[in-house]
């Protein structure tokens, strides 16, 4: 059986998320955006697949995840789910797509379910988009919800930096995540935000809550599958932890491959007709 650590080759559903918390067996969640890269991440035993909007930056170069359109999103889930068979896919919906009105909302992440054939949506905010989740739950879609640093509100933010560190914002996160889980979310990811209030959030609620740079005394993790593998060099948050450095990795393969075609060396003559 493929996978680390994997005792159930099924299909991880949202309902075996929800029997996972209450067992108190920890969830692992990392990103892919392509075909390649999701069948090495569904084949290590990952839980859960997220196509997040994070492709923008790590895909296209974007400086934030904002410009990444709904076309493109159902592209990279696409992908990811051909790949995919035993964990459960993911689609961030995009800025634009869900923020205008609960109908318009219903009507784009009915369109990401039907062509991309991913398993659920993730939208950032809280009880200002709570018709919006109720209305597209209502249409039988399953939501996870986004807390804290919600990187689409960059631009009212201002900044990147740890959320909810104030009473009144701690506060109002607490009451957000009660909000979502009571209109029916299945899980809520925390993003940079104390370690202190996540445990709180985690203890208080019955659904799994996915940190990023939100403590251990969550239900789970996510990271950016390029950055966990140091495929970026820039990106240095305290809360990442680097596994692998394939920048350096790919570069001398690629050198050598440079050096080798240059000097004749490849092909040699087992690797020609």
């Amino acid at each position: 059986m493929a996978g680390y650590l994997v005792e159930d080759a099924r299909k991880v559903t949202t309902h075996r998320l929800t029997q996972m918390k209450r067992e108190g067996k920890k969830i692992a969640m990392l990103t892919a955006y392509d075909y390649t890269t999701a069948q090495i991440v569904d084949a290590a035993g990952m839980d859960v697949i997220l196509v997040g909007d994070s492709a923008s930056n790590v895909m296209a170069g974007n400086v934030t995840t904002l410009p990444i359109t709904l076309d493109q999103m159902i592209y990279h889930a696409k992908a990811v789910v051909r790949a995919t068979k035993r964990a459960l896919v993911v689609c961030d919906m995009p800025f634009g797509t869900y923020q205008v009105n609960p109908t318009e909302s219903v009507t784009n992440a009915i369109r990401i379910m039907k062509e991309s054939h991913c398993d659920a949506l993730k939208l950032e905010g809280g009880v200002e988009i709570l018709d919006t989740v109720r209305k597209i739950l209502d249409a039988g879609i399953p939501i996870c919800g986004h807390l804290g640093l919600t990187p689409q509100s960059i631009n009212k933010f201002g900044t990147y930096t740890v959320r909810a560190k104030e009473e009144a914002e701690a506060k109002k996160l607490v009451s957000d995540a009660h909000a979502l889980e009571e209109a029916g979310c299945f899980a809520v990811v925390l993003e940079k935000i104390p370690a202190k209030l996540a445990a709180q959030v985690a203890s208080e609620l019955s659904i799994p809550v996915i940190g990023i740079g939100a403590g251990h005394q969550v239900d789970g993790q996510v990271l950016v599958v390029a950055d966990m593998l140091g495929m970026t060099k820039g990106f240095t948050p305290k809360f990442l932890r680097r596994y692998a450095d394939l920048a350096t990795v790919m570069t001398d393969a690629i050198g050598q491959y440079i050096t080798d075609v240059k000097s004749s060396d490849f092909p040699n003559d087992n690797e020609q007709y």
